[in-house]
């Protein structure tokens, strides 16, 4: 299991990864979601070992994680970390050597994803001739490439049409079914909800919430939507009851708790003309706004 405990980084009086922990269980997919700033790259960089933390620690199986256990991560920078103007497959295999394969079987093994990922022809193309979308895919490949022990993917979605999301997301699947743990970032909150186990949101370098999509969706206030034939507006006089947003024949409502909606109900029936009484259950993106206000 690959965790975070109290991470803190420090720019002279700037404050970027303020006392940030988190885990990464084995086999887990954990997405990273904050907005432009929050310090989602910087606590990567500390995980990965290129950044030197401030205070708090890198911990692997329980243990500070030596530089030997780091070399081995899987690591994809957002801005890329590939050379533009040397081709795909040779510089995949230099890459690969780095992580301690051989020249023949990272050669072999990053000819079978470029294949896999539709670049089979491209394999002695210069990287700048790629498009963003096969730029992403061969990055995709280099942190993949090593065998590693755990995977740190910064924005790995970005720029890639729905096939290749498709693609990529299988590929993650593969890793965690091996037992290898995954954090990756996003802005792609649909992605993170589908994809991961467990979410950490960051905001303004601090830990704002986390937990599974369920658990922070349960955590969001009690919401319902109440419709009628006629005007609701009676509601706001019920007590218990917080209107959110009333138009008309519509109002959502926040009620103190279970009991006070079942009242509601029971009043909008006798009053007649009932067309919706749902639970409004939030998507990820409107807890993500709510926590990060």
């Amino acid at each position: 299991m690959l965790s975070v405990q109290g991470l803190t980084r420090r720019y002279g009086d700037t404050l970027a990864v303020d006392d940030v922990t988190f885990e990464v269980p084995q086999g887990a997919m954990v997405g990273f979601v904050g907005g432009n700033g929050a310090g989602k790259t910087t606590t990567m960089r500390m995980i990965l070992g290129v950044l030197q933390p401030t205070e708090g620690e890198v911990l692997w199986a329980g243990s500070p994680a030596p530089r030997g256990v780091r070399s081995r991560f899987g690591y994809m920078p957002e801005e890329r970390g590939l050379y533009p103007k040397q081709p795909v497959l040779g510089q995949l295999v230099y890459l690969g050597q780095l992580h301690g394969m051989n020249a023949k079987d990272a050669k072999t093994r990053a000819s079978e994803l470029l294949e896999r990922f539709g670049l089979g022809e491209r394999m002695g193309d210069k990287v700048e001739t790629l498009s963003l979308g096969n730029q992403q895919r061969a990055q995709i490949i280099a942190a993949v490439l090593g065998d590693p022990l755990a995977l740190v993917l910064d924005e790995p979605f970005s720029g890639l049409d729905p096939a290749a999301v498709d693609q990529m997301s299988e590929l993650l699947r593969e890793h965690t079914a091996r037992g290898i743990p995954v954090l990756f970032s996003s802005h792609q909150l649909d992605l993170v909800d589908r994809l991961c186990d467990s979410i950490v949101v960051l905001h303004k370098g601090r830990v704002v919430a986390r937990g599974t999509a369920d658990e922070l969706k349960a955590s969001a206030p009690l919401r319902y939507r109440l419709t009628m034939t006629s005007d609701t507006g009676w509601v706001r006089d019920v007590p218990g009851i917080e209107v959110v947003d009333l138009e008309g024949p519509s109002v959502l409502i926040e009620p103190t708790d279970e009991g006070v909606a079942e009242r509601l109900l029971a009043d909008a029936v006798a009053r007649g003309g009932v067309r919706e009484f749902s639970r409004i259950r939030p998507t990820l993106s409107e807890i993500y706004r709510e926590v990060a206000a």
